[in-house]
């Protein structure tokens, strides 16, 4: 029996919104990802990825409030890596967020987190809750090195 993840049973994590969740998501993510053969360079995409939406959700969307959690779920979709992070802040619309490289926002942090997921992941939605909470939605297929993905 090998140690893959039954492909069948996403892994949902239910976090504090700190910055130490930040951490148990992207460990916790990561070995999953290595447990179905994606490669280092995808693994440190993803890693990115993950880091800097469990930082927004904790920072931005939860502001660090204790009474607030971060969920992570992590499944394979369409032998892909699928992750989705969600919080229960205010809840935000992707078109609102600055073009960090737009020359008004060069010196801004705003933007940069998602501009990094959408440069590291292949696909990315975001879509507002109800009735709080923004859903995050990414998915990583397996780079051609890694033998599985003929279509990138």
């Amino acid at each position: 029996m090998s140690s893959r993840h039954d492909v069948d049973k996403p892994v949902v994590l239910s976090l504090d919104s700190s910055l130490d969740s930040v951490d148990k998501a992207e460990e916790e993510v990561l070995r999953i990802a290595e447990s179905h053969g994606f490669g280092e360079e995808d693994l440190q995409k993803i890693g990115m990825a993950v880091r800097e939406s469990m930082v927004n959700a904790v920072l931005h969307g939860n502001q660090y409030d204790p009474e607030k959690k971060a969920g992570v779920k992590v499944e394979m979709y369409n032998g892909g890596l699928a992750i989705t992070i969600t919080d229960e802040g205010a809840g935000f619309e992707l078109v609102d967020v600055p073009d960090p490289l737009a020359q008004e926002n060069l010196l801004r942090h705003s933007g940069r987190g998602i501009f990094l997921i959408r440069a590291f992941m292949d696909e990315l939605q975001v879509r507002r809750l109800v009735p709080r909470g923004t859903e995050v939605r990414m998915v990583k297929y397996r780079s051609e090195e890694d033998g599985s993905n003929p279509n990138q």
